[in-house]
């Protein structure tokens, strides 16, 4: 069976240059590559400069699956994309297919490879209680209400992960564990053979990266775009992008900051990831990169035919 292959890493550490590459390198094998989404704002309609999603030039004649497929105003979560995930990356690998995931956001990553017991939907009337809570008071606010165990767990400017809680706290539901606590999010089980990857990078390097990005995002109209989406009634998960209202406003400093401790958090998730492979990109081009990682790959199957 051909393993899933995964390409985890903070943003603008360029997983999807490296991905089309890799891809390329596997199609030169006679494999059928498919890159899917892991990347919980990539999923709406809209964003796609805010998300940094790949574009048709840069993919090439790459398929990208589970990319702009949600509207902007509708809410979406890692329980809906896990189903999504399953059914494409089942369907690929019975085809003979390779299917490749890529993206920032670790939830989605997990929800993808594992088999998640994600808690249910609550009511939308007390969903929307807790939307406006966090609109009019504010994240910290919220926060700051959660019991400790919950408190120590989230950062404080986490919107949606702190909305997400107080919900299911309201609802009488109890929140998923996180990893200290022994959580499923964090197990080695998963559902597929897969192979993954986590791309780092020297932090100063990375910064840099990241300030050329927004810059990028804000010269080809991520601005616009918010204003766009906010027009057309973003929902709360669609306007939980890093940066989206900071995009609205102009304010491109702070969409870097937002950015770096974005970037930070990624490389922890990361690393508390069992069973990764960690590929330096310093100094490395793509190829490069992508290269070392079909070798590790190759290696692999050879190993599991042996």
């Amino acid at each position: 069976m051909t393993p899933v292959i995964a390409v985890f890493g903070p943003t603008g550490i360029g997983k999807s240059a490296v991905v089309v590459e890799l891809a390329r390198m596997l199609e030169a094998r006679g494999e059928t590559p498919v890159a899917i989404n892991c990347d919980a704002i990539q999923v709406y309609r809209g964003l796609e400069l805010i998300s940094g999603a790949v574009t048709a030039e840069d993919a090439g004649d790459i398929e990208h699956r589970l990319t702009a497929f949600v509207p902007v105003d509708e809410e979406f979560s890692a329980g809906k994309y896990a189903e999504r995930a399953h059914a494409e990356i089942d369907g690929i690998l019975d085809e003979g297919g390779t299917a490749i995931l890529v993206g920032g956001t670790g939830l989605y990553l997990r929800a993808a490879l594992c088999e998640i017991d994600f808690r249910p939907a609550v009511p939308e009337a007390l969903r929307a209680q807790v939307e406006a809570e966090l609109e009019g008071a504010g994240a910290a606010a919220l926060h700051a209400g959660l019991p400790a165990e919950y408190r120590e767990a989230i950062h404080p400017n986490d919107r949606k992960r702190i909305a997400r809680t107080v919900e299911l706290l309201r609802d009488g539901q109890v929140p998923a564990r996180d990893h200290r606590g022994g959580g499923e999010l964090w197990t080695a089980r998963l559902r597929r053979p897969a192979r993954l990857f986590g791309l780092v990078e020297d932090d100063d390097e990375l910064m840099r990266r990241i300030s050329v990005r927004v810059d990028r995002m804000v010269e080809t109209g991520a601005g616009e775009e918010a204003r766009r989406a906010e027009a057309a009634g973003a929902s709360r998960t669609a306007r939980a992008a890093i940066g989206f209202e900071e995009f609205i406003n102009g304010d491109t400093e702070r969409i870097k900051l937002l950015h770096r401790r974005y970037g930070r958090r990624q490389m922890t998730w990361m690393r508390r990831m069992d069973g990764v492979t960690v590929l330096e990109r310093v100094g490395r081009g793509d190829r490069d990169v992508a290269s070392d990682m079909l070798a590790r790959i190759e290696s692999g199957r050879a190993e599991m035919q042996a």
